[in-house]
């Protein structure tokens, strides 16, 4: 197995070019384990982990461009106000260890349906920002990123370079369900985020379908259902209802770590709790602050 260790994003261009078939490593917390389990034998690995730019974040335009290879910890401690849904998923992601070392952007790269940064970034309307050196740039919205179990849009001669998403312009959060509290994969997982200004709501599923994906039915009730401009309790009734959608928009499996009956239930448990959490926030104008 060759070792491909660029210092630059054209190398890195480069190199994937030359080498369809090297395997991407972006922090390579989940691409070490299945290389010494020998799930994976690729030709070649591309290591981007010396690729200074890619460990960078900015504002653009009222967008936030952050780089596949901040790690967790950053999006924690220097996002957190502004990406409070994804910051609150970093913070579940494995040890101290691992946040220090694993990046959303590897975390793309792998596609797994239980990657946790996942769900956040399908529900705020994140963008992919893709790059090959034959065609340049395109940008892919995370809705359509994920293809497969471990199966993303990516071109054989492209690269992951960031993710662009708006700063919170309402409550968002984040719910997991672990067989135990701490470094664990999800069973499930559930992202909302609230979008006032657009009276509409974002959802994201994880770890019980093929891919992350949307509930969209649940996104469409509930964003004609809520009180955008009063602010009114939430009515139970709607609580359950988006619950009983956003379960149907799972297609779980079961597995080691749950039933797909198990997955469900606790889906629609997620929505309502992440949901009264969110609209609380809310109606007390505390939108965008990130859960301790």
């Amino acid at each position: 197995m060759d070792f491909l260790r660029p210092m630059t994003w054209e190398d890195a261009l480069a190199a994937k070019a030359a080498h369809p078939g090297a395997l991407p490593v972006q922090g390579g917390t989940d691409v070490m384990v299945e290389i010494n389990f020998d799930v994976r034998r690729p030709e070649a690995l591309l290591d981007l982990n010396p690729v200074r730019e890619l460990a960078e974040w900015d504002a653009v335009d009222g967008r936030l461009r952050v780089g596949a290879g901040v790690p967790y910890v950053r999006v924690i401690a220097e996002l957190g106000d502004r990406l409070p849904g994804l910051a609150q998923a970093s913070r579940t992601v494995g040890s101290p260890q691992i946040r220090n070392r694993g990046t959303v952007g590897g975390n793309l790269g792998a596609a797994s349906p239980a990657g946790d940064s996942h769900p956040p970034l399908l529900a705020g309307g994140a963008e992919i920002e893709v790059e090959s050196a034959a065609r340049g740039v395109r940008m892919i919205p995370a809705a359509d990123f994920y293809t497969g179990v471990k199966r993303n849009a990516l071109e054989p001669d492209e690269l992951v370079r960031a993710f662009w998403t708006r700063p919170a312009a309402g409550p968002q959060y984040f719910s997991k369900i672990g067989t135990r509290n701490a470094m664990v994969i999800a069973v499930c997982s559930f992202a909302i985020a609230l979008h006032p200004g657009e009276r509409r709501v974002g959802t994201g599923v994880g770890s019980a379908a093929p891919t992350p994906r949307r509930a969209a039915a649940a996104e469409e009730f509930l964003s004609a259902e809520l009180d955008w401009e009063g602010r009114g309790p939430l009515p139970d009734s709607v609580a359950r209802r988006f619950g009983d959608l956003v379960r149907e928009a799972a297609a779980p499996i079961d597995d080691v770590r749950g039933t797909a009956d198990y997955r469900r239930h606790a889906l629609a448990v997620m929505a309502r709790r992440t949901l009264a959490w969110a609209w609380n926030d809310h109606r007390a104008g505390t939108a965008g602050k990130e859960a301790s």
